[in-house]
């Protein structure tokens, strides 16, 4: 069944006769069933002959027409008219009237419905198209009285098409930030809706993103060649530039649009320089909207998976551990009796560390699962990396990677000792196999401390590697995002980002000639 379009149509004219005549030519008679019954019965009793019409041609709509003598009563019926749900889609609207002018009504109409599409019918105004375009929006149109019956049909048909084309756009504009999507699904639905809108508005090029407190731009996607053709700083610098204004939050630039909805960006590049319709700018700002809206609810899905991901993983190991911390707290007792036994052996030691290592991963992997708090105490920083270290060397396949240290020999941190050393353990295993499975040339890991003015301590990690890519720069510290290692679960960086945010303290990564990782521990 085909849909229903609003081909609701008011006429606002002092004129009875050009209110008359635009009905008329919309709703020729024997369109309108009431009418049709009048004439038909006029022609029976007066014995007149009865008009044959000429069928209608089928690409026009069926439209339904009210008119109103003047401005205040045209303002009175658009009111009611969106209260009860049956707005119009096009106003016929003269420009001079006893009382309000054209503009005065259209200014009053756009107070109840800013979508409807006005259509100026005069034969003169007082007022210049500019004037009337800042007042009453760019959502309007100009026709010059005399007028063809023609000509009225083609206005009001494409005046009613575009309207109803906006608003089957609107709906489902809104419907995205209604919807669970992954991000993949998102992503594509949101693509598909910008590629109708730039249709609509004209433009080849446009870029969705999200604009970074540290401004830097990721680009959510595009469409066109606007990252060939176009500065992105020049247009993150524009934003910055540019006060947006909040009742408004869409601006256009000569041909650049900018439409932004806290800290999400549409960029779109126009074919032409004219100023935008409203209609279109209202677009672009409800897209933004609902586009911002419907990636936060992806988010918060994702982290919700994870979650739940996490709480599976977590019962798993309570389980695991529960079968196997028994056995491994036994092997020191175990090596024990064989040196009572008088069984010296290389090996034995190599068992306890082995063990110590064991113990220590699954208290810590438990920790992160359930948040436990840090036990502060002053410790060594040289200490703490150097285990770290060695931690990370016996978890590897790789020994020719070269580390190399710059630490002050009485640095020290107010912190838990087992979780910092965990913390460079996992921040330079991690580096070490991405050296190992990219084959870099002379691999080498650098590990600085000091401590800054203001007492905090700042250690950073960093590799000669080809750096962290970047579709998973701004996820890397989220539980299960893995790229470029060979092992591991994805849990690494999670507990790294936890066990520091615990000491009261920040880390952050970047690319620097290689993945740069910097942890800034607070001096109590």
């Amino acid at each position: 069944m085909k849909e229903a379009i609003n081909t609701n149509v008011l006429v606002i004219d002092d004129e009875e006769m050009v209110r008359d005549n635009i009905k008329d030519i919309l709703v020729p008679p024997g369109q309108n069933p009431e009418e049709d019954a009048i004439d038909k019965a006029s022609s029976i009793l007066f014995d007149e002959p009865q008009t044959v019409l000429e069928p209608r041609n089928s690409n026009i709509p069926d439209f339904t027409v009210d008119t109103a003598s003047n401005g205040m009563e045209g303002a009175g019926k658009v009111k009611q008219a969106v209260s009860e749900g049956k707005p119009y889609a096009v106003i016929f609207l003269d420009m001079r009237m006893p009382g309000w002018d054209g503009l005065e009504t259209a200014m009053e109409i756009r107070k109840h419905d800013k979508k409807a599409e006005i259509i100026f019918i005069t034969a003169y105004s007082d007022r210049s198209i500019q004037e009337i375009v800042n007042q009453a929006g760019q959502n309007v149109g100009y026709h010059c009285k005399p007028y063809a019956t023609e000509e009225i049909t083609q206005l009001a048909t494409k005046a009613v098409t575009d309207y109803n084309k906006l608003r089957n756009l609107e709906q489902l504009i809104e419907v995205i930030a209604s919807i669970n999507l992954d991000e993949h699904q998102l992503r594509s639905v949101l693509q598909n809706i910008l590629d109708q809108l730039a249709t609509y508005i004209e433009t080849d090029m446009a870029l969705l993103g999200k604009l970074h407190q540290d401004h830097t731009y990721e680009k959510i996607f595009s469409i066109g060649p606007v990252e060939e053709e176009i500065n992105i700083d020049e247009l993150i610098s524009l934003v910055q530039s540019v006060e947006i204004p909040k009742e408004e939050e869409v601006i256009q630039v000569d041909e650049v649009v900018l439409a932004q909805m806290e800290d999400y960006t549409i960029f779109a590049i126009l074919n032409h320089q004219e100023k935008l319709k409203t209609e279109k700018l209202y677009l672009l700002r409800l897209y933004v909207l609902n586009a911002a809206k419907a990636i936060r609810n992806a988010e918060l899905h994702e982290k919700m998976l994870q979650k739940e991901k996490l709480s599976a993983v977590g019962n798993a190991v309570s389980m695991v551990m529960h079968d196997l911390r028994s056995p491994i707290k036994n092997i020191p007792l175990l090596t024990d009796l064989l040196r009572e036994d008088d069984i010296e052996s290389e090996y034995l030691d190599m068992i306890d560390e082995s063990a110590d290592q064991a113990s220590e991963i699954f208290d810590d992997f438990l920790d992160f699962l359930r948040k436990s708090p840090v036990e502060k105490k002053p410790v060594d920083v040289t200490e703490i990396v150097h285990e770290g270290i060695k931690l990370a060397e016996s978890r590897s396949e790789q020994h020719d990677i070269e580390i190399l240290t710059d630490i002050p020999g009485a640095l020290k941190v107010h912190g838990d000792e087992s979780k910092l050393k965990r913390t460079v353990m996992n921040l330079v295993h991690n580096a070490m196999e991405v050296l190992k499975n990219t084959k870099i040339e002379d691999p080498q890991i650098r590990i600085l401390a000091h401590q800054n003015n203001n007492g905090k301590t700042i250690l950073r990690v960093r590799d000669n590697g080809p750096g962290i890519p970047s579709n998973i720069l701004k996820t890397l510290f989220e539980p299960f995002v893995t790229e470029q290692k060979s092992t591991g679960t994805g849990l690494g960086l999670a507990i790294v980002k936890q066990y520091v945010t615990a000491h009261g303290g920040t880390i952050d990564v970047e690319n620097d000639n290689g993945a740069l990782f910097t942890v800034t521990l607070p001096d109590t």
